[in-house]
């Protein structure tokens, strides 16, 4: 069992967003999504692209407040 916060990424129509961010974040990314396969099973890694939208998600998931002022809209 993996004890990374992000598990298995679901398949879903995407939405295109383009964005920079330094390089040393991707090269984070890129160890990161080698560590997510190895830990979850992939023959391969995920490219970033699939595996960004999936830690973000987790992200707003966890942000307790921002769920508390949501229900309040």
């Amino acid at each position: 069992m993996t004890k990374l916060r992000l598990g298995t990424i679901p398949e879903d129509k995407p939405a295109k967003l383009t964005l920079e961010i330094p390089g040393e974040m991707m090269r984070e990314l890129q160890d990161y999504a080698e560590v997510h396969a190895r830990l979850t099973g992939l023959a391969a890694p995920l490219p970033v692209e699939r595996i960004v939208p999936a830690m973000i998600g987790r992200f707003i998931a966890g942000d307790r407040e921002f769920s508390k002022q949501r229900r309040r809209d």
